[in-house]
């Protein structure tokens, strides 16, 4: 059986692919267009092509476990941190595009951490509540699984892809900046202008693969920018503790990504509507200005109560979001204005005079910050409280908010599917004790992007309740009374130093499929497995109507099933995760 670099299977029904298809379009030359796609193809019936689906029973068993040793550690920890039952859905990714607005493109289940946004930072996170019962603050997340009976219109994603010109994304450096000293501001300045023209010069490259995907030249583009970014972050950070300042966790904010969301825009709003009705499913955000990067050099002497003030707004903004999930439904239209939005409003002015008075004890008080006090709430509309919106127009590059009560964008539509069952389990490795995980370490499985970015690490994730010994790259169709499911295993590897990497992976490993032994360098973790259930009606199965929220130039491809990971647990509750596991013991 064939295998990827890490050691997983590769299961098909026919030859190996990425993409589901790849056309060439005649138009000017030959235009290469690469695509995936997702239930029927524009046809009369939905059903009429089943490509992306697999009768689970057809998967030949592929999962193997290695055998334990001696000095391994065979116990069980599990979680229960509920399915989403607050539906919090956001289409943020605060781990893979942390800092960047409805980042994912696509529309993620979100459990265990309340407050969790794309901005929030780790006293944010530490200071949340938990949907998890044994108060585990961690956040655990995936996307979701949509219902759509209608027809997917494959020529409408080709259309789209023709038109647009991927760009390169990145996180903003300024924005996540802590107080800068006065004397290092015009330096910082000059960085931050190195990297916009860093991304400027990126962009230029990407307008040779206009209308079409191509996989190497995507990661050639990328791994140059990450590398400059990765330079320039650094000076950034030596820069600001030079002066006397405190600048951690910049890492995070290296990696940048190509993006397609302008095929969005391009797609009509109602290309395919659902007609499957889900419980309201829209979860609001709050959004404020930024003050990080409006801010003038700050005198030593105020470095300290600034930092402390800038946190503060984080933490107001986090408290406010989980308010929104803890009280949905409560009071009238006016509740999120007069309970929420008010009062947070009034916060932020007490806070931005009191940044204002500590850098003026020393320099010029910088004037107009109340300017930046008022935040204003992201609903779909037609929700109770919601300001109306208009689609994006057809030139638009950033992606609509989500539409309506299922959180609907272009090309990802339909009644989300809530899960019937999560597991989260942390399991021991085969051949080794386990290590408590840093806190605040991030993670992430599967791949997001696999025709854009390539297989490499991508995996397979899709099965049927009582066919553990499979997973497939195709979305399962289960015999009656079995639940389609999708296991997602975490690495299981830590190299000991750092909770994140500037692609979000180096930090972390999966150990060796045959012998369960982490690479060199790398020491065994408590291994994350989140196993996702669905109670999905047979006949949507074989009628290929159910799918997974992607990017668009996914067009909803299995094989970019991904979940990710930030963990909050305390050190006191990983140790004791990390000792019933290496004791041999079940726990929970």
């Amino acid at each position: 059986m064939n295998r990827r670099p890490d050691g997983t299977p590769l299961v098909h029904t026919r030859p190996a692919r990425i993409a589901l298809a790849a056309l060439v379009l005649a138009a000017t030359g030959a235009l290469t267009v690469t695509f995936v796609s997702g239930g029927g193809r524009g046809t009369a019936d939905a059903a009429a092509s089943l490509d992306q689906f697999v009768p689970i029973e057809k998967v030949p068993p592929n999962v193997r476990d290695p055998q334990p040793a001696a000095g391994g550690s065979p116990g069980r920890f599990t979680v229960d941190c509920g399915t989403n039952g607050n539906g919090k859905f956001s289409p943020d990714n605060p781990v893979a595009q942390p800092g960047i607005r409805n980042g994912a493109e696509h529309v993620h289940d979100f459990v265990g951490n309340l407050a969790i946004t794309a901005n929030s930072s780790d006293a944010d996170l530490d200071a949340s509540g938990t949907t998890c019962r044994n108060g585990d603050k961690s956040s655990y997340f995936w996307p979701v699984v949509r219902i759509d009976k209608s027809v997917r219109n494959d020529e409408q994603v080709r259309q789209a892809l023709a038109q647009t010109q991927p760009t390169v994304v990145c996180p903003s450096v300024g924005k996540r900046l802590r107080a800068v000293p006065t004397g290092a501001r015009g330096t910082i300045d000059r960085l931050l202008a190195d990297l916009d023209r860093q991304q400027a010069a990126a962009n230029q490259r990407m307008t040779a693969s206009r209308g079409r995907i191509d996989a190497a030249f995507n990661r050639e583009v990328v791994d140059a920018l990450r590398a400059r970014r990765a330079a320039t972050i650094r000076q950034i950070s030596s820069t600001v503790t030079a002066s006397g300042g405190n600048q951690p966790g910049l890492v995070s904010l290296v990696e940048c990504d190509v993006s397609y969301d302008d095929m969005h825009a391009r797609m009509p709003a109602g290309a395919h509507r659902a007609s499957v009705t889900a419980a309201q499913a829209a979860n609001p955000r709050i959004q404020c200005p930024s003050v990080r990067d409006k801010l003038p050099g700050v005198p030593a002497g105020a470095l300290a109560e600034v930092n402390r003030n800038l946190d503060e707004l984080d933490r107001q903004l986090s408290e406010a979001n989980e308010r929104l999930v803890t009280s949905r439904g409560q009071g009238g239209p006016a509740f999120v204005d007069n309970a929420i939005l008010g009062p947070l409003r009034a916060k932020r002015i007490a806070v931005l005079d009191r940044i204002a008075i500590a850098i003026g004890r020393q320099a010029a008080r910088p004037q107009g910050l109340d300017a930046f006090a008022t935040c204003t709430l992201d609903q779909a509309p037609g929700t109770p409280g919601s300001a109306p919106t208009t689609a994006a127009p057809a030139t638009a590059t950033a992606l609509p908010d989500p539409q309506g009560p299922d959180l609907e964008l272009p090309g990802n539509t339909g009644g989300i599917v809530r899960p019937a069952q999560v597991l989260i389990e942390y399991r021991g490795n085969p051949v080794s004790r386990v290590v408590p995980m840093p806190k605040f370490l991030r993670a992430l499985t599967g791949d997001a992007k696999p025709t854009s970015r390539g297989p490499a690490n991508a995996r397979a994730t899709w099965t049927c309740s009582g066919f553990a010994d499979r997973l497939a790259d195709k979305y399962p169709i289960c015999p009656a009374g079995s639940q389609v499911q999708r296991v997602h295993d975490f690495p299981g590897c830590w190299d000991g130093r750092n909770v994140d990497s500037d692609n979000h992976r180096n930090h972390v490993a999966f150990a060796d499929r045959a012998t369960g032994a982490c690479p060199q360098g790398f020491r065994a973790i408590p291994q994350l497995r989140i196993t996702v259930g669905y109670d999905i009606p047979r006949d949507v199965q074989l009628k290929g109507q159910y799918a997974l929220d992607s990017f668009p130039e996914e067009n909803h491809n299995p094989f970019s099933d991904h979940n990710d990971f930030v963990n909050v647990n305390s050190a006191q509750t990983m140790q004791r995760i990390a000792t019933c596991i290496n004791k041999g013991k079940s726990c929970s």
